[in-house]
């Protein structure tokens, strides 16, 4: 079975195709805060990832073992080559966006430009100890009460409530099984980074991140600041899920990047 997917088309022919992918433990409902601002220029696809949102019936795939990137990025292609989606621009949420650059490694014709929202580069201390944390105790604790513990950490503000309270919701609609298969990628996550950012891609790339993302903005600006393909927009008093506190700045930042030529 495929994975569940909206579309909304444009109505000017010939619109260019942005497709979004939401982090672990969310869903496409993360952009709704964008849909109607991009639906009038631009073809949109949001997708719900194995076991997440209208997927979250996707859970077993037996001739995949475990999750890994890439066979999570297989599933994302399976869905463009059914609507037969050559090209499109990719923008994603904290954890989407690892899975957008696994896409660009994959096959880098398919993607035009590259959106990531809150993106993750490096894991600092404090992030390498939470995911300790999480291996350590995940078959003994309920995984929704590991799963507000690392919301709030991730974002502890007042203004970063929304986000919160927006991400547990859609996670309490995994199975215990499904995080911990989840959870499980994240021994993938630092090699895997470690090599993204020693290959550069060729890419147009936008970071948006909130000035608040104490977590993963210092990793990114120090990427930023020597890939000639990459920018960085920051939002002030803006946490992690830049997409849903700050939908304005977002929007525009996002939009300015998508029609900008050069």
């Amino acid at each position: 079975m495929m994975l569940h997917h909206s579309i909304y088309k444009a109505k000017k022919e010939n619109a260019s195709w942005i497709t979004f992918i939401h982090g672990a433990g969310g869903s496409s409902a993360i952009w709704f805060k964008q849909i109607r601002f991009f639906s009038k220029n631009f073809n949109l696809l949001l997708i719900d990832l194995r076991g997440h949102g209208a997927s979250k019936d996707l859970i077993y795939n037996p001739f995949k073992s475990k999750y890994s990137f890439e066979s999570i990025a297989e599933d994302i292609f399976e869905v463009l080559d059914h609507l037969k989606i050559v090209k499109s621009h990719f923008v994603g949420i904290s954890l989407g966006t690892i899975l957008i650059r696994q896409l660009a490694e994959m096959q880098p014709k398919r993607v035009e430009k590259m959106i990531m929202g809150g993106a993750v580069l490096e894991l600092n201390l404090r992030s390498r100890i939470l995911m300790y944390f999480g291996n350590a105790t995940k078959s003994v604790l309920p995984y929704m009460w590991l799963y507000r513990f690392f919301a709030f950490i991730i974002m502890p503000n007042r203004n970063h409530k929304e986000s919160r309270i927006l991400f547990i919701r859609e996670a309490k609609k995994l199975y215990q099984k499904e995080f911990i298969r989840w959870f499980k990628l994240t021994s993938e996550i630092i090699p895997k980074l470690r090599i993204f950012r020693k290959v550069t891609v060729d890419i147009p790339t936008l970071y948006i991140m909130g000035d608040q993302d104490y977590m993963f903005l210092p990793s990114v600006r120090k990427v930023t600041e020597s890939d000639p393909f990459s920018q960085l927009l920051v939002l002030q008093k803006c946490g992690h899920v830049v997409n849903v506190e700050k939908p304005n700045n977002f929007n525009d930042g996002m939009l300015m990047f998508l029609e900008d030529n050069h």
